[in-house]
């Protein structure tokens, strides 16, 4: 069935998901925020019970990787996700949530060509990414330094 520029552009529209940007900004800042606001108050947590600061930070990351974990296992994070949108992609827990999700998925597949492989392909582009980032941002403070 051949179909006119019009009719198409008309299909197009019907068929096509609307989606409101205001209300997923709202979401995704709030449950961003809100995931930011748990790493605080655990900073905090982690302080008040005597810890250095940089042990508590150490903690706190820690913390949120195992909760982002957990929740990935239980199937809660993707339905927290599916509210919050990129809010939920602060990135220790997105990051843990992307990895934990590829192993758990490619289980089946064996820990080798499954977990093993599977884990990196998805999350091999933000290391590669973020070490050159690093370094790069590093040469760069160096060179401002010696300004």
């Amino acid at each position: 069935m051949k179909y006119t520029p019009k009719q198409y552009k008309e299909i197009s529209k019907e068929m096509t998901y609307r989606t409101n940007s205001f209300k997923n900004c709202i979401f995704a800042f709030l449950i961003g925020g809100a995931i930011c606001t748990l790493g605080q108050a655990l900073l905090e947590l982690y302080k008040s019970l005597g810890l250095d600061k940089n042990i508590a930070a150490t903690c706190v990351s820690v913390s949120l990787i195992f909760l982002s974990v957990l929740l990935t296992s239980l199937n809660i994070y993707d339905k927290i996700a599916k509210y919050a949108g990129a809010g939920t992609l602060v990135p220790i827990t997105g990051f843990a949530n992307a990895m934990s999700s590829a192993a758990i998925t490619f289980k089946a597949e064996g820990y080798i060509m499954g977990v093993g492989a599977k884990m990196f392909t998805i999350a091999g582009p933000v290391i590669v990414y973020g070490i050159s980032a690093a370094a790069l941002y590093g040469v760069i403070y160096y060179i401002l330094t010696l300004i």
